[in-house]
């Protein structure tokens, strides 16, 4: 996989300030208020910084935590994980395997068969539909 290696001025200038803040300073989205929270669209689900394929669809469930959650990756190494002991806890962050950028985190309380739950920010993401091309961001 080819990585996509930007500048932060270049980040700042392809990205909104809130996908920013999320995919390069490792914020997040306040519960219930990401636009995937409730949707069903079948498609894809790329990073919104390089459009890396991370998600399918069918693989989105609702776990009432607010946040959208899948329980596998399009391809194993569509992310990588890293520890993360912020907050007095230690959690699995979830980064986009291409450009580096923060996803949300991933936790072994999801369904059979993975009992995985990818709880990831909808800003870190946008939503290409079924029949429609994947183009990465250069």
């Amino acid at each position: 996989m080819e990585k996509l290696h930007l500048s932060d001025d270049e980040w700042r200038t392809r990205l909104s300030p809130d996908e920013y803040r999320v995919l390069r300073e490792h914020g997040t989205e306040r519960a219930w208020t990401g636009c995937f929270v409730g949707s069903k669209e079948p498609g894809t689900y790329v990073c919104a910084g390089c459009h890396q394929p991370l998600f399918r669809s069918g693989e989105k469930f609702e776990s009432g935590t607010g946040w959208p959650s899948f329980t596998r990756t399009i391809e194993d190494d569509a992310i990588t994980e890293i520890e993360d002991s912020s907050l007095g806890m230690t959690r699995t962050e979830v980064r986009c395997a291409r450009c580096d950028g923060h996803l949300g985190h991933v936790f072994p309380d999801g369904p059979p068969p993975t009992h995985r739950r990818y709880c990831i920010n909808s800003i870190a993401m946008k939503h290409v539909p079924d029949g429609q091309p994947i183009e990465l961001v250069r």
